[in-house]
């Protein structure tokens, strides 16, 4: 006795007739079910690929909600003591999901460029997930690797999308579609619109141009990883408390990546970590160019790429008298002690531009 009716239906093709032509569907072209994205890690880089891959496929997506205390809780219950922040978040992110999908998607993240690669807590993460988190659904994990070529990517692209169909052709044409928007999606951040505001992160937005506004008193580079930067919660909402001061937000990813891999090229040693190099060459090319008034880096604890990228972004920051100031954030970092760095940093931009010559940008 078959004890499901997908084992039979599984095994059966559809063959549906029009005039002279005849349409061959897979079980898998009718049965999609819905794909969970967890609002974590890079996610705040690729969701808007991501969720238009799957919605072009006939895919309905269910991402989780902002991070909040709950999903924290969750996150830091289910996850290792030793792990940072993000990855803890992250782990929250899935449990709130787990009972209301049918897939979970968490790409294996081993290389995004060539000869270079990501940081492992990327290329851990579906192996971290699965063994710390009980009663997940399907995991969908297809390994991004690369380091040697692009053509690997094709792979990873068919990978995923066999999940819902055979048809090779419908894959492809799914991504093109949802790439193509999400390079429109780049080229707003190239005139000045930060993810938070394009994204939302939102489900759906407007890709055109919004108007530069002017009149800020002060530009700060809010430096980080993406998911430290974006994710209000656990950076205590910095983004909004700076543009209550109207200070204008400038992000690594606003900086061409041309000019980002200009400037790391001159370190003495390459920088092999792909999110390195957008961090440390936009930071040296906007210091460079007198186009900031200061920094905040913004680092979860025990980080030890960001103990590197720090060091290099503080020291180019100091020879050229740069205000620089980092936060640390954890699961247990305060609201209050996060407003009083900030408030006190705005402070002495305010204080320097006023008496330029009589202050020390690094005490």
């Amino acid at each position: 006795m078959i004890s499901s009716p997908s084992f039979f239906m599984l095994h059966i093709i559809f063959y549906i007739s029009i005039g002279n032509n005849k349409l061959v569907w897979n079980w898998r072209d009718i049965m999609n079910g819905k794909v969970g994205i967890p609002r974590g890690m890079l996610y705040y880089d690729y969701y808007l690929l991501w969720k238009g891959f799957f919605n072009n496929l006939g895919v309905e997506v269910i991402t989780s909600p902002k991070t909040n205390k709950d999903i924290l809780n969750m996150g830091v219950l289910s996850c290792v003591d030793e792990a940072c922040l993000p990855v803890k978040v992250f782990h929250g992110h899935v449990d709130y999901l787990k009972d209301k999908v049918d897939y979970i998607f968490i790409p294996k993240f081993i290389s995004i460029y060539k000869m270079e690669y990501c940081c492992p807590k990327h290329l851990g993460l579906p192996d971290m997930i699965k063994h710390s988190v009980e009663g997940l659904p399907e995991v969908i994990a297809p390994i991004i690797n690369l380091r040697k070529s692009t053509n690997s990517l094709r792979k990873s692209i068919l990978y995923t999308g066999k999940y819902f169909t055979n048809r090779t052709s419908r894959i492809l044409k799914a991504y093109d579609k949802a790439y193509k928007r999400f390079v429109e999606y780049n080229e707003l951040l190239a005139h000045g619109v930060i993810p938070i505001d394009a994204v939302g992160l939102s489900d759906s937005i407007n890709l055109k141009t919004k108007g530069h506004q002017e009149g800020y008193k002060t530009n700060i580079l809010l430096l980080g990883h993406s998911y430290n930067i974006y994710d209000d919660y656990i950076n205590m909402n910095i983004a909004n408390k700076l543009k209550k001061s109207n200070i204008k937000i400038i992000t690594a990813e606003m900086v061409d990546e041309v000019v980002t891999r200009r400037y790391t090229s001159k370190l003495s040693k390459r920088m092999f970590w792909t999110h390195g190099q957008r961090i440390v060459g936009s930071a040296f090319s906007l210091i460079e160019a007198g186009n900031i008034d200061g920094i905040i880096y913004v680092s979860a604890f025990g980080c030890g790429l960001d103990s590197v990228l720090m060091d290099l972004v503080e020291r180019k920051a100091k020879k050229h008298r740069v205000p620089f100031t980092l936060l640390t954030i954890d699961e247990q970092t305060g609201e209050a002690g996060i407003n009083t760095r900030i408030e006190a940093f705005v402070d002495m931009l305010e204080w320097r531009d006023n008496i330029e010559d009589n202050i020390s940008t690094h005490g």
